[in-house]
């Protein structure tokens, strides 16, 4: 669980048991997304793995082929239901749109992304997408750069309709906290504004390695001295009230199912360079698979 996350899902608990937030970077190469698209691939049993990476491959190599210049990060899940995550990136819902329209336009990318489209839904049990706007207020230095990351922590916190403001006041006690005690935490946070409850939330963090979640412990102390006794009996009380449940979820990316910008690639091609394979078909962007770019 990302250290933002212990520290929420802990206050109506234990009022003790904190951690400070590690390295959260997310987007593009060079920007953070102000609008996130994110679609999730429920497997059916025994479907993931390689079978899954194959008929992802396929629309890789569409994309590749057409040159499309929107980029998407794979990853899979290393906890609760088999699935798969396929993150996009955009300036704007503007940019989303215009995206969209631009594959639709392309006849030969549409057409083979709509044969991959038919043979991954094979593996499928479900699929759903949401997208999510960045708030920059609620986030701690995020980073645009993901190439040397390896793994997701994502909290989701759904809040009690009416309580935004103590949800915020929450949020910014836990901020200033770590950025008082823990001077290296960073994290993104992410509204829901499409595709499901309102007043959802994403927390995100990434690692280079699960030791760095294993090394969040011990920073506990830190942010527990940074708050202080009357600052960490504010901040129960806030959660208590505003935050209605909270889910946290592990994730690998994953560079097989990856459509990597060309800088990734060259930065690490052992992880990020697509493989050869017998594609089956190529993905689509927009709607469900068609708005993977």
């Amino acid at each position: 669980m990302n250290k933002f996350s212990r520290v929420l899902l802990a206050l109506p608990l234990v009022a003790v048991c904190f951690s400070a937030a590690s390295a959260q970077e997310m987007a593009s190469s060079s920007a953070i997304p102000k609008v996130l698209q994110i679609q999730r691939e429920f497997l059916k049993p025994g479907k993931s793995g390689m079978a899954h990476e194959k008929t992802e491959s396929a629309f890789i190599q569409a994309l590749t082929r057409a040159k499309w210049p929107t980029h998407y990060i794979a990853m899979t899940s290393l906890s609760g239901k088999s699935r798969a995550l396929f993150l996009t990136s955009y300036p704007s819902f503007e940019a989303w749109e215009k995206d969209g329209a631009a594959a639709d336009k392309n006849a030969s990318l549409s057409a083979a992304l709509d044969r991959a489209n038919m043979v991954d839904g094979e593996l499928l049990d479900s699929q759903d997408q949401g997208l999510f706007i960045l708030q920059e207020e609620m986030s701690l230095r995020p980073k645009a750069d993901l190439s040397a990351m390896r793994f997701m922590e994502i909290s989701t916190y759904h809040v009690r309709p009416g309580h935004g403001k103590e949800w915020a006041e929450a949020v910014k006690l836990v901020k200033a906290a770590y950025e008082k005690g823990v001077p290296d935490s960073h994290w993104g946070m992410f509204m829901q504004k499409y595709g499901g409850n309102g007043d959802t939330y994403l927390v995100l963090t990434s690692h280079k390695s699960l030791a760095e979640i294993d090394r969040g412990f011990a920073e506990d102390k830190q942010f527990v001295a940074a708050m202080g006794e009357d600052g960490m009996k504010k901040l129960s009380e806030l959660v208590a009230n505003c935050v209605e449940s909270s889910q946290h979820q592990l994730f690998a990316f994953s560079g097989p199912m990856s459509y990597a910008q060309d800088d990734w690639i060259k930065s690490d091609p052992a992880f990020w360079k697509p493989k050869a394979s017998t594609p089956a078909a190529p993905k689509a962007p927009a709607d469900a698979k068609k708005a993977k770019p």
